[in-house]
Formats: C-alpha cells, structure tokens, sequence
C-alpha cells in the first residue's frame, strides 16, 4: 500500500492502516521524543501522545509538503505543550550571558555520551538547544513555540552552551589523567 492510500485510510479511522503508519514512522518520531524528554520512558509517554494527536489531526493533513516533516512538527509540538503544561518556563532569569563556543573533539568525546549530556540539561535549557542547534529553528520560532521571549530563549541557548561546555571540559580533564 503506497503511503498516501495509507494515509487516506488513516483518515477514516482504519486500524489496520494505523498501525502500518505507526509501524513506518515510530521509530524516527521516537529519536525526536527522546531527543526533548527527559529520560526514555517519557520520550515513550511522549511517543504515545504524538500518535494520538496524528491519528486525531491527520484530516488536515492535505498532502502539501513532507509527510514526515508534519508529523515531526505535531510530535515537537506536543512534546512541548507538555512542558508548558508543567510551567517549565515560568522562573527565568532574563540576564543575557554571553554566548558560548561549543567545540567538541569527536576523538574524546562520543556521539552518545554528548546525547546523554544534553539530555541532562535543565528543560528549559535543554528544548532551546534542540530547537536552535539540532532542528534549526529560530529564537524568533522558539519563543512563539514555548511561549517565551526571543531574549529568554537567547538567554536558555547560551546556558546550554555554557553547561555543555563545562561538563565536556571536565570529561576532558578526567579522561586525561586516566591515560596517565
């Protein structure tokens, strides 16, 4: 069954075609809950929530533009209406610090021990950094999306920066005395 036949049946609440879709794309939508969760059974809990608003919304679905890209966009969406819920960013010091350079020496530092450190970010630090860094979004898109201010978001972004920085140079340090 191509893609759009499954969507189309998706739309008429076919189980069958539901599952397949869930099938196709869960594990590609699941790499993006985990990515703005904190741990991997909130990216699950997260994952399930997606679904269920895809499955709800997929009428608007008018087939202009990437599939994968709209459900990419309603999984973010309600991954962060999930911290709104919380209030995550209601205690935010606006004080601009300066943005921080980010180097990473991939020889020292793995791919995976830089996912788990970002994942260990405060929230609020943590969604800005993904959405500015690895999605590519705008402050001016990131306050919109959070309901924040472009300053604040600046602000989160340069934290992240500056809380990565720190805890990468520590590795550094220890990984250096180790081979000693």
């Amino acid at each position: 069954m191509s893609l759009n036949q499954l969507i189309e049946n998706c739309k008429i609440d076919d189980t069958k075609a539901q599952g397949e879709l869930y099938k196709l794309f869960s594990s590609k939508l699941f790499s993006v809950c985990l990515k703005y969760s904190r741990n991997h059974a909130e990216a699950e809990d997260n994952l399930q929530d997606a679904f269920l608003t895809i499955f709800k919304k997929i009428g608007q679905y008018k087939n202009k533009g990437s599939f994968e890209g709209w459900l990419k966009r309603i999984t973010i969406n309600t991954v962060l209406q999930r911290y709104r819920n919380e209030k995550v960013f209601d205690i935010i010091n606006e004080n601009i610090i300066e943005d921080v350079e980010l180097e990473v020496d991939e020889d020292i530092v793995s791919i995976d021990y830089l996912l788990q450190i970002i994942q260990e970010l405060p929230d609020r630090y943590r969604l800005v950094f993904n959405l500015y860094v690895l999605d590519g979004y705008s402050h001016k898109d990131i306050a919109e999306m959070l309901g924040i201010n472009i300053g604040t978001s600046k602000s989160n972004l340069a934290r992240a920066r500056q809380s990565l920085k720190e805890t990468i140079e520590n590795y550094k340090a220890i990984q250096s005395l180790q081979s000693l």
